[in-house]
């Protein structure tokens, strides 16, 4: 499978893409075939100001839970409500669907993440 390569990447299994002024997050591919079918994903805090690695948020399958990580520091912004009642779109398309709205404290520090090929190299 090839990775899109509009987004970067962290070692964590997040990917981040820009969106105006604004970044979304969401889990790789790879991420959600390893847990199997969410049941849940929440926690995430908007308002939250975290610093690079801080959890954001949980996605729970039948198998695991997992904590979400922010890729760079900044401060969460907004959650995708719709996963609340649906945390199985994330196993339908998990590249097309985010998990949180982020606003990095300096979004240079996003171009220092993994590219798609430096993240099919884990």
């Amino acid at each position: 499978m090839s990775l899109p390569t509009d987004r970067k990447y962290t070692e964590s299994h997040e990917w981040i893409k820009a969106e105006g002024d604004v970044f979304v997050v969401g889990i790789t591919d790879s991420a959600q075939e390893q847990l199997g079918d969410l049941v849940f994903v929440g926690e995430v805090k908007v308002g939250a100001k975290l610093a690079a690695g801080d959890p954001a948020g949980v996605v729970e399958s039948v198998k695991a839970a997992s904590d979400i990580y922010a890729p760079v520091a900044g401060e969460v912004v907004a959650f995708n409500e719709a996963l609340e009642g649906t945390p199985g779109l994330i196993n339908e398309a998990a590249f097309d669907t985010w998990i949180y709205k982020f606003k990095p404290n300096n979004p240079a520090d996003v171009e220092g993440l993994l590219d798609a090929a430096g993240y099919e190299q884990l």
